[in-house]
C-alpha cells in the first residue's frame, strides 16, 4: 500500500466519510484542550483557596470539564465533536456580543475583556478542523434518523 500526499483530503470510510486531514486537525485540537487548558484548569480548580465566586466557578468548572474530556476526542475525534461545537459557538458567541462592541467603539484595547479576545480569536482553528458536512449530516439533517411514534 502506498501513501498519496493527496488521500488526507478525500473523504474515508474509516472515519465515516470525513477527511483524514479533518481527522488529525481535530485529534490535534483535542491534544490541545487536554494538556493547555487542562493543565491551567485543573491547576487552578486545585490550588484555590477560599469560597468561589458561583460564577466565576462555573466558568472554571465547564472549562476543566471542558478540557478533561478532550482527553476522549483523542481516542475519538467525532464521536466527541460537540464539544468542539460547543467551542466554536460559545467563542464566536462571546466575540460577537462582548469584543466586537467594544472593538467597534474603540474601547476594546487596554478593556479586561481584551485578554479573552485574545485568547478566543483562536476560534478559527477549531472551525477549520470541524468537518462540517459531516457535522450538519450528523447532529442537524440526518436522512436515516428513526422518528419515534408519539
Amino acid at each position: 500500500m502506498t501513501f498519496s500526499p493527496k488521500a488526507i483530503f478525500q473523504p474515508a470510510a474509516k472515519y465515516e466519510g470525513v477527511r483524514p486531514i479533518n481527522i488529525y486537525l481535530l485529534r490535534l485540537l483535542y491534544i490541545l484542550m487536554f494538556f493547555v487548558l487542562g493543565k491551567q484548569a485543573w491547576t487552578h480548580v486545585l490550588t484555590h483557596q477560599g469560597s468561589w465566586e458561583p460564577m466565576d466557578a462555573v466558568a472554571w468548572c465547564l472549562w476543566t470539564a471542558f478540557a478533561t474530556l478532550a482527553g476522549l476526542g483523542i481516542i475519538r475525534p467525532l464521536k466527541m465533536l460537540p464539544i468542539v461545537l460547543l467551542e466554536v459557538f460559545y467563542k464566536v458567541l462571546w466575540l460577537s456580543v462582548v469584543a466586537y462592541p467594544l472593538w467597534s467603539k474603540g474601547m476594546l484595547a487596554g478593556s479586561s475583556a481584551e485578554g479573552t479576545t485574545s485568547a478566543f480569536l483562536w476560534v478559527i482553528l477549531p472551525i477549520v478542523a470541524v468537518p462540517w458536512g459531516y457535522a450538519f449530516i450528523t447532529y442537524v439533517y440526518n436522512p436515516n434518523k428513526q422518528v419515534l411514534a408519539s
